[in-house]
């Protein structure tokens, strides 16, 4: 990597939701194109990945930058908040959910295991919806 370089996990996160969870990306708004949302089988989200300027995310500067926002167990996100690169959720429940920077600032392994959390939690909550809806039949 040279001074100066952009990084972004953005492919290599798309290619990761592919190969792990046989998701595809969803892209649905025209009015911004590139970003992708990642949804379980259930319909539910687990990841969305944006484009947004910096200063959106409290950060110095007038980039853009790729983020990555996930879903979080509440009493994990403060743990995860001391990491470089992982900050309040954007456009999101900041109670249970997170925003990563795929600039670097946070590595790849580190990142799938987010994603990997964030599949795990939307997938136990549909389990936990199921059991309760036969309870109250």
């Amino acid at each position: 990597m040279y001074a100066g370089e952009i990084i972004s996990y953005r492919q290599d996160i798309l290619t990761f939701a592919s190969e792990q969870y046989g998701t595809e990306p969803e892209y649905l708004w025209s009015s911004a194109p590139e970003y992708a949302v990642l949804r379980h089988r259930n319909g539910k989200w687990y990841g969305i990945i944006m484009n947004v300027p910096q200063e959106k995310l409290g950060l110095s500067g007038q980039d853009w930058v790729d983020i990555l926002n996930v879903k979080c167990e509440p009493d994990m996100i403060g743990s995860f908040r001391q990491h470089a690169g992982v900050l309040p959720a954007y456009h999101m429940n900041r109670t249970h959910w997170l925003t990563v920077l795929l600039d670097g600032s946070v590595d790849r392994e580190t990142i799938c295991l987010l994603l990997t959390m964030s599949y795990d939690l939307i997938e136990r909550g549909s389990k936990k919806r199921k059991r309760l809806r036969r309870e109250l039949k």
